[in-house]
């Protein structure tokens, strides 16, 4: 820890800078636990506790986290947020300890700590993810008889999503009804989830029911974003042979979306039979119909475009997005994230930046942060780093977004992949400025790559600046100087030899 100046008077703002300005967070506890000895009327606050808490979490310093959680519980004066409880356990999960991440939650009642929803969706995510079913209904149980927690839709939908995961859209569907027995409203992600799941496992007459349940919907505004929802269990049933099914499924639909009696009467349905055997020429209708065959919106539309972009269906999207401007509609930013995204995985980085650089910025919609960071993202798996890093710049000064860390790793990444190891460790050099702290992988990948080609003054040079932030390298990068230092000996000594 180098010399700090510390202020006349500290405030819990003045010691959050201090802590996140350390480069090792050994140094950044160090100033946490001073002050209070340097200032006997100074406390701790939330936000003080959230500081030290994510820089110890970042940097995997397991033990010296839990003895400030520790001291937070036990301080009285310190109001603990959800926030800060939420971030401890997701550390303690990312670092493995899932036993550490649900006591802690557990725990949460003896903390000064009003409400806890936040950690309780966190901890239910978690171990839902880890295949943990019986532990996940035991806290979902437990959170729902207590206090502290407000049960929303976001947990209706983490826990249909895990059973539908797990091929258990049967429970998904008991666990939706009970649901809505307890007066708590699913919204348009939980019936996409349990109408996907239900239709993978083939339970096509409940995805019927369920979708007949939503008919309320379009009552009261159209068919809208929900349109995605109505795709899957159609081409679901056109999949399985029962298009005359499909067919009248969407028509009930479409003129459920018709407000004037005049245009229901009048509407004459889709023939998807029309199209014989050929799946995806019924697909095709389905998408077109949904789009635009009722009420045409944005919405209806920007949904389908963006599901076809995910399902990698470049081509077919495209076809409805030109459609859709012809109709005088300006695409959302959602909709340029998709077609950048597909693009990108396949292997067309240079079409996403021509989205980007043109298409965007002709029909006036501005480059998201997210935008950019795809595009870095895609010219870097299509090995032009360089190329890549150029945008980094063009984001600063066009858009006013800073890249996060991620973007800046896989720059560092895709540049060492290249062998482009000193502009690898420019680009590091800017992430440090930012005062954020890269993972231990990439300190290896700049250390290997700067000894393969025989820079060991640099390669020591990084080792030091991650030993300065308490990291403790891996035995690779250690093999990787110990050879690069044996190279350079025996040459010299084959020199001294001559």
């Amino acid at each position: 820890m180098g010399v700090v100046r510390w202020p006349r008077l500290l405030t819990p703002t003045q010691l959050c800078q201090l802590i996140r300005q350390q480069k090792n967070p050994l140094a950044a506890l160090q100033l946490f636990d001073a002050a209070r000895s340097r200032y006997p009327s100074y406390r701790h606050n939330a936000p003080a506790y959230a500081a030290i808490i994510g820089v110890l979490g970042s940097a995997g310093r397991v033990p010296e986290m839990k003895r400030v959680i520790e001291q937070m519980k036990h301080e009285g004066s310190c109001q603990c947020s959800d926030a800060v409880l939420a971030g401890a356990v997701r550390a303690y999960a990312r670092l493995g300890r899932l036993d550490e991440a649900l006591a802690l939650f557990q725990q949460i009642p003896q903390f000064n700590c009003v409400a806890w929803t936040e950690s309780f969706h966190e901890i239910l995510q978690i171990l839902l993810a880890e295949g943990e079913l019986e532990a996940a209904l035991r806290v979902f149980v437990d959170g729902c008889n207590g206090r502290g927690v407000k049960v929303q839709v976001r947990c209706l939908n983490i826990f249909i999503g895990a059973l539908c995961g797990m091929n258990r859209s049967d429970l998904a569907l008991e666990v939706f009804g009970e649901f809505r027995e307890l007066c708590y409203y699913p919204d348009r992600e939980t019936y996409r989830i349990l109408m996907k799941g239900l239709c993978e496992d083939g339970r096509l007459e409940d995805a019927t029911h369920l979708l007949y349940s939503m008919l309320w919907r379009i009552s009261q505004k159209g068919c809208d974003a929900d349109v995605v929802v109505y795709r899957t269990l159609l081409e679901a049933l056109c999949a399985v042979g029962r298009v005359r099914e499909a067919e009248d499924i969407l028509t009930k639909v479409l003129k459920k979306g018709l407000k004037s009696p005049k245009n229901r009467r009048s509407f004459q349905g889709y023939d998807l039979g029309a199209c014989g055997r050929n799946l995806e020429g019924m697909k095709n209708v389905i998408d077109e119909a949904l789009a635009s065959g009722g009420v045409c919106s944005l919405a209806s539309y920007g949904a389908i475009i963006v599901d076809l972009y995910l399902e990698g269906k470049i081509a077919d999207a495209d076809r409805l997005f030109d459609e859709m401007l012809q109709r005088g509609f300006q695409p959302s930013v959602s909709m340029y994230e998709a077609k950048i995204a597909v693009l990108c995985s396949a292997g067309r980085a240079e079409d996403a930046v021509a989205v980007l650089e043109t298409e965007m910025v002709e029909r006036g919609c501005a480059p998201t942060a997210r935008a950019y960071h795809l595009v870095m993202r895609g010219l870097c798996d299509e090995r032009k780093p360089e190329r890549a890093v150029e945008y980094l710049e063009k984001m600063a000064l066009r858009g006013g977004f800073a890249a996060g860390k991620e973007t800046y790793e896989i720059l560092v990444d895709g540049l060492c992949c290249e062998g482009k190891f000193a502009e690898a460790s420019r680009v590091l050099e800017r992430l440090l400025t930012r005062k954020l702290l890269p993972g231990d992988a990439i300190y290896g990948r700049l250390i290997a790559g700067l000894c393969s080609v025989g820079k060991r003054y640099e390669a020591v040079l990084w080792l030091e600046e991650m030993l300065s932030q308490g990291r403790a390298p891996d035995p690779s990068v250690w093999n990787s100087l110990v050879s690069v230092t044996c190279t350079e000996r025996e040459e010299v000594g084959a020199f001294i030899d001559i």
